[in-house]
């Protein structure tokens, strides 16, 4: 049954806290503009702050939706379920301001030493209604570990925006100079407007040379992966077969008019 408050109840406080990821929802004015649903699965992204306010760190990604329907309108609705135990839905509503890269907001809440690469604003959402409801229909997961493709691949990027700030004048020439695949570059390219052309990062892109890109990632880091056997197939943590590129269905149904051409034969010669 569902239920509604003003406020995030204390007790929701700490299973907020142990959940592994969240989907973040917003659309423009525009009665044609595309509604954006987003997932996030970061780990140590999403903060309460008290019963009235959250705040998340955001990474950034090939779109900025989010971000440009916050600048427009500020409506944010942020959404958890329960993937083990007690089955839950919660949703959070409120009004989101954004707080880019480079600017006090966002280093006061994303200080270098917590900063995750690619880390592009803060986005903090006064919660003026909360829901909860049975969730009966999700389903039940195991948790395996987050992936770390994107926190790798942003480091890389803020690699080259940290070597190029550590060249002379006279190396750089230009200092609206943008080095190619830096971060600072990705925003630029792919960060810059919403997909209905709403403005996105408006700040954080020409922020770059003054505050270097600076994070906490481990390079050396475990990287989960899934496992492929000889077929090239890949395969979950206990070793079982997941039907990847087909090649093992395409197998079977070889094998299997193999055996079922020997059997013709053998019946065929016992009936002679």
């Amino acid at each position: 049954m569902a239920k509604y408050y003003d406020e995030i109840p204390e007790w929701l406080f700490e299973w907020i806290k142990k959940q592994q990821m969240f989907w973040v929802a917003s659309a423009p004015l525009s009665a044609d503009g595309r509604v954006n649903v987003s997932p996030k699965g970061t780990a140590d992204c999403f903060h309460v702050v008290n019963s009235k306010q959250v705040w998340y760190e955001d990474l950034s990604g090939s779109g900025v939706e989010t971000i440009s329907h916050m600048r427009e309108n500020g409506r944010i609705t942020v959404m958890f379920t329960a993937f083990e135990g007690p089955p839950r839905i919660l949703r959070l509503w409120g009004v989101g301001t954004v707080h880019e890269y480079g600017t006090p907001e966002y280093e006061a809440l994303i200080p270098a030493e917590t900063r995750k690469p690619g880390s592009r604003a803060a986005i903090v959402v006064d919660i003026y209604q909360v829901g909860t409801s049975c969730g009966f229909a999700v389903p039940m997961y195991d948790f395996v570990t987050h992936r770390t493709q994107l926190l790798r691949s942003m480091n890389k990027k803020e690699d080259i925006d940290r070597k190029f700030a550590s060249c002379s004048d006279v190396e750089k020439k230009d200092s609206d100079a943008v080095p190619p695949g830096s971060l600072r570059a990705y925003w630029l390219l792919k960060n810059m407007r919403s997909l209905d052309g709403l403005p996105g990062l408006l700040t954080a892109p020409d922020a770059i040379p003054g505050v270097t890109p600076q994070n906490n990632f481990d390079k050396d880091a475990p990287r989960p992966m899934l496992r492929k056997n000889n077929w090239g197939d890949v395969t979950d943590k206990s070793g079982g077969l997941v039907f990847g590129d087909g090649r093992s269905l395409a197998l079977g149904f070889v094998l299997g008019a193999v055996a079922a051409s020997a059997l013709t034969r053998a019946l065929g010669k016992l009936q002679g």
